[in-house]
């Protein structure tokens, strides 16, 4: 029985195959810094707008291009002051439009995934030919800047087709960002290949965070460390996931980071955390998880 989206069955969170992480971890802790590129003036997409306002909207562009220009050099020293490798959320653009920056995330053996091409770019109204050229590009274009072969995905601006899940297993991708439906790693349905959702909360998300929801970075900490403090608890019983998402044109303003990087001491002063990337956390799931876990959700459908 499928879920109404088709992409993952009804898997109930209780009683499931145990997962264990390496060295016994409760809970495998990732970062998410989505480093992206906004044009100021993109080509149009029938179903949504890029920006809130007419051409030129320079607030919502400069904003966005602090990020790269200031925040993400703060977040990436703060990141390696925690010993965390980042798992990057990436505009592909930025191969070219800011390279050092790629060179910066490279040295440090951070991780890349596709976020798309650009951010202004939308998946809306793509055809199947279209939407399987973004992902070819992602994939040659990151390896031939960094050597990594990416396996992950984000989609650009969080759009769709009901062809993507497919597509990204096709290509031989081995996980999805774009699933928000579990608190543990699962198996997405696919024709071809092994394709698994990696937790990716929105919920922890600074940009729901702040720009939703309002937080001042106090209550973003305090609720940072509610879900942890869970998660953590649950993780004794069988492996969990947190993912904390990032754009640095909001976490890294001055008057927030000190409370971010509180939490990031408090969740990487626990002992029993594994403090990993999506990749590491979807190839391993895959490898010890997967059979166990198909083989449960089969008899709980049948």
């Amino acid at each position: 029985m499928k879920a109404s989206c088709g992409a993952y069955d009804w898997w109930p969170y209780r009683d499931r195959p145990k997962v264990v992480w390496p060295n016994g971890a409760r809970i495998a802790f990732w970062v998410a810094p989505n480093i992206e590129f906004y044009e100021l003036d993109p080509p149009p997409n029938p179903t949504r707008k890029a920006w809130p306002r007419p051409y030129p909207d320079n607030e919502a562009y400069a904003i966005r291009d602090y990020g790269n220009r200031v925040g993400h050099w703060r977040l990436m020293e703060l990141l390696d002051r925690h010993g965390i490798r980042g798992s990057v959320s990436l505009s592909v653009a930025l191969l070219e439009h800011h390279p050092e920056i790629i060179e910066a995330c490279a040295e440090r053996d951070w991780e890349f995934f596709s976020h798309g091409i650009y951010n202004t770019r939308f998946t809306y109204g793509m055809s199947e030919d279209e939407e399987r050229e973004m992902i070819r590009d992602s994939i040659e274009s990151v390896q031939k800047a960094t050597g990594q072969r990416i396996s992950g995905w984000l989609a650009p601006a969080l759009t769709y087709t009901d062809r993507t899940i497919d597509l990204l297993a096709d290509m031989g991708l081995s996980y999805t960002c774009d699933l928000f439906h579990d608190d543990q790693v699962t198996p997405v349905n696919t024709p071809t290949g092994k394709l698994c959702s990696v937790p990716y909360s929105l919920e922890y998300n600074d940009s729901i965070a702040f720009q939703v929801n309002n937080l001042p970075p106090r209550r973003y900490f305090d609720m940072l460390k509610a879900g942890f403090d869970r998660l953590y608890e649950e993780g004794a019983e069988s492996g969990t996931v947190m993912c904390i998402p990032l754009h640095a044109y909001l976490v890294s303003h001055p008057y927030r980071m000190e409370s971010f990087a509180q939490i990031l001491e408090y969740i990487c002063g626990h002992d029993d955390v594994w403090v990993t990337t999506a990749g590491e956390i979807a190839k391993y799931w895959t490898e010890n998880c997967w059979d166990a876990a198909v083989s449960d959700i089969a008899r709980g459908n049948a």
